[in-house]
């Protein structure tokens, strides 16, 4: 309205102006709003209703992976108890070494696999449940071959019985031999000093048949001048083996597989002896043990008997068998 004419005229505002308008309307709603969220967030302790939401759904998935390691928790107590029998019992039973800590945890040390779960897990859990399915991922697959492993050997558990060593390495004949070592720390009859003596003493004269005490294979056939002299040691499997020392003469090579009763040599006198015997050791998994526990010597002089001839007829039988023959007798 132009007072002076009465009249209403158009008036038109320059750009500049608009714009400087519109900044100061939007300063002006930026400071309200930033008084407002600082009025409800400062001065009232409220959240704004995303964070709320967002801070429920953490909630939530805090209490399914807590569950989750509960689970885990039962899982690997479980696998817990099945490696504590399996290195304990089955392994055992059958003569196998235990598996070492390192292999059934190996792949976990050392570098570091997670590093990019720290950035979005601050407090651990995610990264820490992470770790702990992988590692029992690992140790049951160790386990599962771990039990492949027993599985394929207990198909030979009729064989374990006739390898053990379990009969004494000579005819339990009182009138022929003398029990004149243990197994044991004994004062050495050379050297006079106390040693370990890691098997038993047969003493005999020169010459008594030594049999075979468990189905094996000759490994090692040694002629020396000191220590076991000449001597024999049988691989039967299953973590054992046998030795047969200060031997006259011997009648296997390595590598020849031998039947439980089967006459391997003759008793002697030969390396560090201080006269005609057997020593007899029985080794389980690389460590001697007490023969005395293996063989019973209260069997007869003719149940002995009896057994060694069965061996040699079951043996030549072998032998004549045509297809041995065909064979080169190879067995």
């Amino acid at each position: 309205m132009n007072p002076r004419t009465l009249v209403y005229e158009v008036k038109k505002r320059s750009r500049m102006s608009s714009l400087w308008r519109f900044v100061a309307l939007s300063a002006v709603s930026f400071c309200m709003a930033a008084l407002y969220f600082w009025v409800y967030t400062s001065v009232l302790g409220l959240e704004p209703p995303k964070t709320l939401l967002l801070r429920k759904q953490n909630a939530e998935w805090c209490s399914k992976v807590e569950v989750m390691n509960r689970h885990l928790d039962q899982y690997d107590e479980a696998l817990a108890s099945l490696q504590m029998r399996d290195d304990d019992i089955y392994r055992s039973i059958f003569g196998m070494d235990e598996i070492p800590a390192e292999v059934r945890n190996a792949g976990f040390g050392g570098v570091n696999r997670y590093a990019h779960y720290d950035a979005v897990d601050p407090d651990g859990l995610l990264k820490g449940t992470v770790v702990r399915l992988d590692v029992l991922a690992k140790k049951s697959y160790v386990q599962s071959r771990s039990f492949d492993e027993v599985a394929l050997l207990s198909k030979r558990a009729g064989d374990m019985a006739s390898c053990i060593p379990a009969i004494p390495p000579i005819n339990p004949d009182p009138a022929k031999y003398r029990f004149s070592s243990s197994f044991g720390y004994r004062k050495d009859p050379i050297s006079g000093r106390t040693a370990r003596h890691t098997g038993v003493d047969f003493a005999m004269k020169t010459g008594n048949p030594i049999y075979v005490t468990g189905d094996g294979v000759v490994e090692s056939v040694k002629f020396e001048f000191f220590g076991y002299g000449n001597h024999v040691v049988i691989d039967h499997g299953f973590g054992y083996k046998t030795r047969y020392a200060h031997l006259k003469s011997i009648g296997v090579v390595e590598g020849m597989k031998v039947k439980r009763g089967e006459c391997i040599g003759l008793s002697g006198n030969s390396g560090k002896s201080s006269g005609p015997h057997l020593h007899y050791e029985v080794i389980y998994k690389g460590s001697p043990v007490n023969p005395a526990n293996y063989y019973d010597l209260t069997i007869t002089p003719e149940e002995y008997a009896t057994m060694v001839q069965n061996t040699a007829d079951a043996s030549e039988r072998i032998t004549m068998h045509p297809s041995h023959r065909r064979n080169g007798g190879r067995s």
